[in-house]
């Protein structure tokens, strides 16, 4: 059974109504004895003293717990700093949706304290890693947990880019962009282009194609050992931007690429007791929802009540 002592904590400071959560949390830790390390947003927030804040490189190293507070992009945030340290995350859910951060906040201490007794379930996530050759320039490692997105940079403007598997052509695309997704992240933007869901546990990736020309480009899901490739076309004047997880933005250019690959260090999550993906799917995605009461009775179509005959 793992033991967390030192225990990290970032908060969505950007939402006002944070801070009970966050006192819960720390007043709770404190209780138990607990090392506690803020990032230094956190800090700053609660008016704690300064040299409790520390920058995300620095509280990764130093805990080997973080709780984040806040919804599922304060936890991709997060993600990135922490993966590398392999520091497993908790997330407690302030956000609109929440489909990595499963802790409700009246159910923090319950929670915490099954944790801390052992009683939790524990989880890698794959996670990505762009490059992006920019006139001929490196830049990067970006990471992502969810997904790279290669899109057009002026709204209502296709873009025309070819996508390659470990150098092999895959076509050319005339779209708005393309979603290059993780499992976790297939229930993100890829989801809403059209793309599967696909299991926490399968190392794949998906090529979701944003409002292709040509209805034929179709999402494709591929093992996660390849690498993929997008290269800007170079003849014409296309102007397009890689974003990781929506948070990391590098613009490019014709015959700008971008070469994605499985990230060798993933991210840890920490859930709740009795974790199930799919009553996940189906609470956030209203799986299986039947009609509602006033639906079930006969519908009022304004004329007469036909009944049903024997056939």
């Amino acid at each position: 059974m793992n033991k967390f002592s030192t225990i990290g904590v970032i908060g969505k400071t950007a939402d006002p109504g944070i801070a009970p959560a966050l006192r819960t949390l720390t007043d709770y830790l404190s209780a138990r004895g607990c090392e506690l390390r803020l990032d230094a947003a956190t800090s700053g927030y609660l008016g704690l003293p300064g040299h409790m804040g520390l920058d995300r490189e620095q509280l990764a190293e130093d805990c080997d717990l973080v709780v984040v507070v806040g919804g599922d992009g304060t936890l991709l945030d997060a993600a990135r700093a922490v993966a590398p340290k392999g520091v497993p995350l908790l997330g407690v859910n302030r956000g609109r949706l929440g489909f990595m951060v499963d802790v409700l906040p009246a159910e923090l201490t319950q929670t915490l304290d099954a944790v801390f007794s052992g009683q939790y379930v524990r989880e890698e996530r794959l996670m990505l890693s762009a490059t992006v050759m920019v006139a001929g320039k490196q830049m990067g490692p970006f990471y992502s947990l969810n997904d790279v997105v290669v899109r057009n940079r002026d709204f209502a403007r296709i873009i025309e880019f070819d996508t390659y598997a470990n150098g092999c052509f895959i076509s050319h695309h005339r779209a708005d962009g393309i979603v290059i997704a993780t499992p976790t992240g297939s229930t993100a933007y890829a989801l809403s282009g059209g793309g599967p869901v696909l299991h926490p546990g399968i190392p794949a990736i998906a090529l979701v194609p944003i409002c292709p020309h040509t209805l034929s480009d179709r999402p494709l899901v591929l093992d996660a050992r390849h690498v993929i490739e997008v290269v800007i076309d170079p003849s014409q004047a296309t102007q397009a931007l890689v974003t990781c997880d929506g948070q990391v933005h590098q613009e490019l250019n014709s015959g700008d690429r971008v070469l994605i690959r499985r990230s060798e260090r993933g991210v840890h999550l920490i859930h709740p007791p009795g974790y199930d993906y799919f009553k996940l799917l189906r609470s956030k995605l209203q799986w299986g929802r039947g009609p509602s009461p006033q639906e079930t009775g006969p519908r009022n179509t304004g004329s007469q009540e036909i009944e049903p005959t024997d056939s």
